[in-house]
């Protein structure tokens, strides 16, 4: 069953990395991985973010940060547990 990441990027939103950090290590599913990546590209440690998109079962994408965040706000809201 999915879990429930909008809490996860709205605390992104807030700039609380340390406390996101926490919250996803928790999963290992593909938009899981794919949050831990973003996080990592964000502190521009794009080394480990490539190893968390490679575990998302992607390569980084090209796209801006913000469009990534979209991105993943759209996949949670389609995983999203109702």
């Amino acid at each position: 069953m999915p879990a429930d990441y909008l809490p996860v990027l709205d605390t992104i939103k807030a700039g609380e990395w340390d406390a996101v950090h926490r919250l996803i290590q928790a999963h290992s599913d593909p938009l899981a991985c794919r949050i831990h990546a973003y996080l990592h590209r964000q502190q521009g440690d794009l080394e480990n973010a490539d190893y968390w998109y490679a575990r998302a079962r992607m390569s980084a994408p090209g796209n801006s940060m913000a469009d990534e965040l979209d991105c993943l706000y759209q996949m949670a809201q389609t995983n999203r547990l109702d």
